[in-house]
Parts: C-alpha cells; structure tokens; sequence
C-alpha cells in the first residue's frame, strides 16, 4: 500500500475510495489515522486532506475532535442519488447512440463478453470494474462535457451503492441481462430505446440497494432483540 511522494492526499483519497466503495470499510466505520498513515506511508497532513477530498464526495463524515468516519447510506439519500443519476445516463444513452461508430460498439460488445465472463466464473470485483468501464464509456460517447463533469462528481457515492447492490446474485444476474439489452439497443442506433433501458437498469440497481441495506438493519434489529430474550 505504500505511496510514492508526489500527490500524496490524491493517491490516498484514491486508495481509501477505493476501500470504501467495495465495502471492506463499511458504512459507519472509524477511521483510525495512525493506522491508516502507517498502512499508506503517508503523514497524518496529506492523509486529513484525502479525508477532506473524501468528505466532499459525501463518502466520509469529518466529526470534531472524534474520529472521521465512513458515512452511512440513506433511503431518501439513496433515492435521490438514483433519480439523479438515472436521468443523467438516460440522456447520455440517448446521445451517445447517435455518435457511436463501429469501433465504439465493438468497444462495448468486448466489454458484455468480458462482464459476462466474470459473471459465469464468480468474479464479482472483476466484474464490476467492467461493469463500472461500461457505464463511464457510455457517459464519454455522448461526447458532453458538461455532462460527463456532472456525472464524474456523483461516481464515487454511486459506484459504492452499485457494488452492494450487486452483492445480491439475483440483481448481479438481472444486471447482465439488463446489460445485453442495452447493448443490442446501441446496435440498433435506437437512442430512445437504450436510454430508456439504462434508466431502468439504474434505477433497479437503486432499489436493490434499499432492499440490501433494510434487510442488513432488520437482521441486526431482530438479533438484537434475540440476544435481549435470551439474556433477559
């Protein structure tokens, strides 16, 4: 894990972004900054402006004098997140079909072949990196800046609900499937087609992640109540 010495804070927030979005700092972890100083081979000054950078991308709560901590997914949050986005890859969609060549939709039938590989085998991480490719290489052939800025500043929250979402092998494989149906729409130059598909896709992936995070909380509330029964 260790950095080089050039753009220390950036690498960092890469790297603790990184952890978070695949869920190996879970909402609602602390953030030790010793530890996390040592594991980077960083000093605690670039290591609390990648907390900063982080905080900014609504990924970590900065708390005074406590330690920061890994922030913690809302319905409503959730909710808004998803309409947001869904609406900002449905007009992508449209307008990449339009402009998309030949080499383009190659691009995107090598990335459905490689998705659905990893699907078969298991590959969860591996396939959502492809997935993620999938997503932003729609949002870059609509060849629109402005859009593709907006849609960067939402990518970190929203890769990190994606991949709980896909913790769910029954919406892993409705995602893949999901997948082939907007690619095949891209082949067919209908842009009204692939973005009305992709906005679906999206907002199912949404729900999936409301779905996730209440079943975690009606496990926990039920165990705890199962552990006051039995202790009491």
């Amino acid at each position: 894990m260790r950095l080089r010495r050039t753009g220390l804070h950036t690498e960092a927030a890469g790297r603790i972004r990184k952890l978070i979005v695949r869920g190996d700092l879970m909402p609602g972890a602390q953030l030790n900054e010793l530890a996390l100083s040592e594991d980077l081979g960083v000093s605690r000054t670039p290591l609390r402006e990648a907390l900063k950078l982080l905080a900014t991308e609504g990924l970590v709560e900065l708390r005074r004098n406590r330690s920061p901590v890994v922030t913690s997914l809302s319905r409503a949050e959730l909710d808004e997140l998803f309409e947001v986005v869904s609406g900002i890859e449905r007009l992508a969609a449209e307008l990449a079909a339009a402009k998309m060549d030949a080499r383009d939709i190659r691009k995107l039938r090598v990335l459905q072949k490689v998705m659905e590989h990893h699907h078969q085998a298991g590959h969860l991480r591996a396939y959502f990196e492809v997935n993620q490719q999938v997503h932003l290489f729609i949002v870059e052939s609509a060849r629109n800046s402005v859009l593709k800025s907006t849609h960067e500043t939402l990518m970190a929250r929203v890769e990190r609900a994606r991949f709980l979402a896909l913790a769910s092998r029954t919406r892993w494989n409705q995602s893949v499937d999901e997948h082939r149906q907007i690619l095949r729409a891209f082949e067919q130059q209908n842009g009204a087609e692939a973005g009305q598909l992709l906005e679906r896709h999206v907002k199912r992936t949404g729900e999936a992640v409301n779905d996730a995070i209440n079943g975690t909380r009606a496990q926990a509330v039920a165990a705890e109540r199962w552990q006051k029964i039995a202790t009491g």
